[in-house]
């Protein structure tokens, strides 16, 4: 953006023309030496690391260049089995969200495994391993209590148990306590 200025009678050398700021406001024309270069056009300095890693394409590690540059459907091909599985669970999980049905089925199935009164009592070391399906917040929550409630009348259960085995002679105000809710967390 240097100009001589010799045609207009001005001292010899180069000049930055006048510019206009962001606000409005003219900056005056400069002379400067001959060789200067603004500091708008001077180059960022970048050391050999950086410009390295700006030289490298960007793909995630161990990842080849050409498996990049395939389209979805060729790169799909590439994954091993247990990674296609895990994208069929990921769009499977999207749909549903997309659905905005809470997982009613779900909750309903997990109500009736759960045996919260009377029928055969599950062995206190005993869990379900299967696994819960993926729920709104709503549900989740509905879960979390039933777990809970689960829980307590199973410690009322082992209670009653040692109760009647003998094992508790003289129960404690707070074990007769729970004893007395148990028909309250059965209704609940």
């Amino acid at each position: 953006l240097s100009v001589p200025r010799v045609t207009l009678g001005l001292p010899a050398g180069k000049y930055i023309a006048s510019t206009q700021r962001p606000d409005g406001t003219w900056r005056k024309q400069r002379r400067v030496k001959e060789g200067y270069v603004p500091q708008e056009e001077v180059p960022v300095y970048e050391n050999k690391y950086v410009k390295f890693f700006k030289s490298k394409p960007e793909l995630p590690p161990g990842l080849s260049p050409e498996a990049g540059a395939r389209p979805d459907g060729a790169a799909a091909a590439a994954l091993s089995k247990a990674a296609k599985r895990n994208l069929k669970r990921k769009e499977k999980r999207k749909q549903q969200q997309e659905k905005g049905e809470p997982e009613v089925d779900g909750l309903a199935q997990t109500l009736e495994r759960s045996s919260l009164g009377g029928g055969a009592a599950e062995a206190p070391g005993e869990e379900e391993a299967t696994p819960q399906p993926p729920c709104d917040g709503a549900a989740a929550e509905r879960l979390r209590k039933i777990k809970n409630l689960r829980k307590k009348l199973r410690q009322v259960q082992e209670l009653q148990q040692r109760l009647d085995a003998g094992d508790v002679k003289q129960p404690t105000r707070e074990q007769l306590e729970k004893l007395a809710r148990r028909k309250a967390l059965q209704e609940e």
